[in-house]
């Protein structure tokens, strides 16, 4: 249904023994805390209404996977101008608002930052709690109006480069959250250290492009939009961002070693000067989508996703499907985890990739959602009963 103030979900609360784990504290303490505030919590409002802010492509359809699964919760939805965001949040059924844009200039993003946030505190909508991913602009509005927040992360980036002030002022922001809550694999220490309460972070087992890969159904159409059936997903690195050191994109090498072996490619530039890397190849062999697609839909149809990047290399690898990351720099902690798990491919060697692409089969891309439920379930539990606590 239409994520507008009607009502979403109709579960009711649930208790779990596996359902989160406080950070920092004993499971006897954990269960302490969740004995003192069962009682107070049943008798929350049945109905509260959540801001729901998405700021980046992925997010559409992170809360889109979460909120279904929450209990009577009425949603209020804004949206951020940045590439795909508005399209997908659209193509989802969300009702949302505008609020602000992201900026193609490195030094406008420092600027649109803060006037975001600014927007969003003058202008915020009527709320009981804000829900948001890697956002501090709707954790700062959130605490200026008063409004409790739940704030979803994995990007650990600090704790493995040096020198990354803008991404270190970005983490202390985003630790005023009212409560944080993360991946096991998650280094839950580059949260304490900008202020971040041990008792106020919430871990769960899985990742969350789990949350909503779970519930994803492949349309069977998808492919009569793409000029053919069988093809590979590559996406450049993003190497205006602070955390990137590598001043050329491995894309054009890549292009050149999977076409070589005889795949199609679907290639989704971030419109930051990466389009032209697909120049000179036939749309038949290299397609560059003219508008937004589904991500889901074209890792669950790719014979693999090659990204420079984390969220469409793990969204594959949660679905079971072959994944290869060339992010040039050390990967996030849920990143090495999948990669220690042998879910994702992490090199900057184009040959590499190459031979790894070539030696894929099609028992190699068969989906498997069946973790994905597991984790999404528990994330729900845990994000109910956190909404329920931080409105009571």
């Amino acid at each position: 249904m239409s994520r507008g103030d009607g009502l979403v979900g109709d579960e009711s609360e649930n208790e779990s023994a596996h359902r989160d784990s406080v950070s920092g504290s004993t499971k006897a303490e954990r269960d302490a805390v969740s004995v003192s505030t069962t009682a107070s919590e049943d008798t929350a409002s049945a109905s509260v209404t959540a801001w729901v802010d998405l700021v980046s492509p992925s997010h559409p359809f992170l809360f889109d996977g979460l909120v279904e699964s929450l209990s009577d919760l009425r949603v209020k939805t804004t949206v951020r101008e940045k590439t795909e965001t508005v399209a997908l949040a659209r193509q989802l059924g969300f009702d949302f608002e505008v609020r602000g844009r992201d900026f193609d200039n490195p030094h406008l993003r420092k600027v649109g930052i803060p006037l975001r946030t600014a927007q969003l505190a003058a202008d915020t909508p009527e709320a009981d709690v804000s829900l948001s991913s890697r956002n501090a602009m709707c954790v700062l509005a959130s605490k200026a109006r008063g409004i409790p927040s739940i704030h979803f992360t994995d990007n650990d980036i600090t704790a493995y480069a040096d020198g990354l002030w803008a991404e270190e002022l970005y983490n202390w922001l985003e630790a005023r959250a009212t409560y944080t809550v993360v991946p096991e694999a998650f280094d839950v220490g580059e949260l304490e250290k900008h202020g971040a309460s041990p008792a106020s972070v919430y871990t769960y087992s899985g990742y969350k492009e789990d949350i909503y890969v779970a519930d994803f159904d492949p349309d069977p159409t998808f492919t009569d939009r793409l000029p053919f059936e069988q093809y590979v997903v590559v996406r450049p690195e993003a190497l205006d961002a602070a955390y990137v050191d590598e001043a050329s994109s491995l894309v054009p090498r890549i292009l050149d070693g999977v076409t070589d072996a005889g795949y199609n490619v679907v290639y989704l530039p971030r419109g930051r000067g990466d389009r032209g890397y697909a120049a000179g190849y036939d749309d038949k062999r290299v397609h560059v989508p003219d508008g937004a697609y589904d991500g889901l839909q074209l890792a669950a149809h790719s014979r693999c996703v090659l990204t420079g990047s984390g969220t469409m290399a793990r969204e594959a690898a949660c679905m079971g499907k072959p994944a290869v990351s060339f992010f040039p720099n050390t990967p996030l902690s849920v990143d090495q985890q999948m990669v220690e798990e042998g879910r994702i491919l992490h090199s900057r060697n184009p040959d590499e990739i190459a031979d790894y692409v070539a030696g894929l089969d099609a028992d190699d891309a068969r989906l498997d959602r069946s973790r994905s439920k597991r984790v999404r379930e528990e994330v729900a539990e845990l994000t109910d009963r956190l909404v329920r606590r931080a409105t009571r």
